[in-house]
C-alpha cells in the first residue's frame, strides 16, 4: 500500500505526511513544474505542465490497493474503476455510487462556463475540512492495513 496525491492544489498534505508517517506507508507527491514541494518524507515526482500530466503518471504509478487523494472527479474515477481508493481533500470518498453523479455536475458546470455562464467556485476551506479529513483518511489507512 501505498498513497498517491495529485499535490497541485491539495491542502492536506500535511496531514497526509503526519498519517502516513504515524503507519510507516510511503507518499508519493505529484506535482507539475509549477509547484515545488519538499516534505522530508514523500517521494516528489515532477511532471510537464501538459493538461492531464499529473493524472498520467499517477494512474502509472496506481495499484489496486493504493490510497489516491485528489480534488479532480476524472481522476478519481479511474482510480476507482482499478479497484484502488480515492478520497477528496474535503473528506469525501469517491465510490462508484457517486461517481455518476459528481461527473454529470461537472459536466453541466464545463457546458455552462463554455456558454459564458458563471458558476459557483468552491467554499472556503474551514478548520472543520481538514477534521473530517483527517478523520476519514485515517479510517481509510487503518481498514487497509487491516486487510
Amino acid at each position: 500500500m501505498k498513497i498517491l496525491v495529485d499535490a497541485d492544489a491539495c491542502p492536506v498534505k500535511k496531514i497526509i505526511v503526519r498519517l502516513a508517517k504515524k503507519s510507516n506507508i510511503p507518499v508519493t507527491m505529484l506535482t507539475d513544474t509549477s509547484h515545488e514541494l519538499h516534505d522530508g518524507y514523500s517521494t516528489i515526482i515532477t511532471v510537464d505542465k501538459a493538461a492531464d500530466s499529473v493524472d498520467y503518471a499517477l494512474m502509472g504509478l496506481l495499484s489496486r490497493e493504493d490510497i489516491v487523494v485528489t480534488q479532480d472527479y476524472g481522476l478519481a474515477a479511474m482510480v476507482i474503476g482499478k479497484g484502488a481508493r480515492a478520497v477528496n481533500p474535503n473528506g469525501m470518498i469517491f465510490t462508484d455510487d457517486n461517481m455518476d453523479k459528481l461527473l454529470m455536475e461537472r459536466h453541466i458546470g464545463q457546458k455552462v462556463r463554455r456558454s459564458g455562464g458563471r458558476t459557483k467556485g468552491p467554499a472556503k476551506r474551514t478548520k472543520e475540512d481538514d477534521t473530517r479529513f483527517e478523520a476519514v483518511f485515517d479510517d481509510i489507512v487503518s481498514t487497509l492495513r487491516r486487510l
